[in-house]
């Protein structure tokens, strides 16, 4: 059985071949491509996990004969702008079981340590992201009660040249629409037209 614990910032370097194996795992399931290679996927996240620590997050570590997973979380300061948050809130911003350790109950209890250290702080809102097409995590955090309440959607690299591209050649011809003297836009069955802001 794998013991958890918490972890320093001493301790984040050994994180790197965890994450990395996290990092190859999403680009195989996402259909979102390309992905950063290895050296700046790292590099990124990192960074991220000592801002976390240097911010009041934590990080919790699953050994079992070496490091099997760990769980990295950070803490925000409410309150948010669309949910009734607490004034605290954690976020999971990473956790991850190595494939060799999969099926082994770690992912839960990962959570069960990170809802316990949460709890410690008098912390009991929580947020966790889920990569699009990673369907057994997303599974495992429904059953713990977590609900879908944010979609994110992403336009990179050739599918931002592809984008231009199409709307270029979608592109209405200047007309009467495109002069000062056109009258103004009218409301349409779906509500009026909106100016961006």
């Amino acid at each position: 059985m794998a013991t958890i614990a918490l972890a320093g910032p001493d301790r984040i370097d050994e994180l790197r071949p965890l994450w990395l194996e996290l990092h190859h795992h999403h680009a195989s399931v996402s259909r979102v491509q390309p992905f950063v290679d290895d050296e700046t996927s790292w590099t990124v996240r990192r960074r991220s996990y000592v801002e976390t620590l240097e911010h009041g997050g934590f990080a919790l570590v699953a050994e079992d004969d070496g490091l099997v997973g760990y769980a990295m979380v950070r803490i925000h300061h409410g309150p948010d702008d669309s949910w009734a948050l607490a004034e605290r809130y954690g976020e999971v911003w990473t956790v991850l079981v190595a494939e060799r350790a999969r099926g082994r109950g770690i992912g839960s209890a990962l959570l069960d340590a990170v809802d316990a250290e949460l709890a410690r702080r008098g912390i009991h809102d929580l947020v966790i992201g889920v990569m699009e097409g990673n369907d057994g995590a997303r599974r495992l955090y429904e059953r713990r009660g977590l609900v879908p309440g944010w979609v994110q959607l992403y336009r990179v690299g050739a599918s931002r040249a592809q984008a231009a591209s199409s709307a270029a050649t979608t592109a209405t011809p200047a007309s009467a629409a495109d002069s000062e003297d056109a009258p103004a836009a009218r409301p349409t069955a779906a509500g009026p037209t909106r100016k961006p802001a």
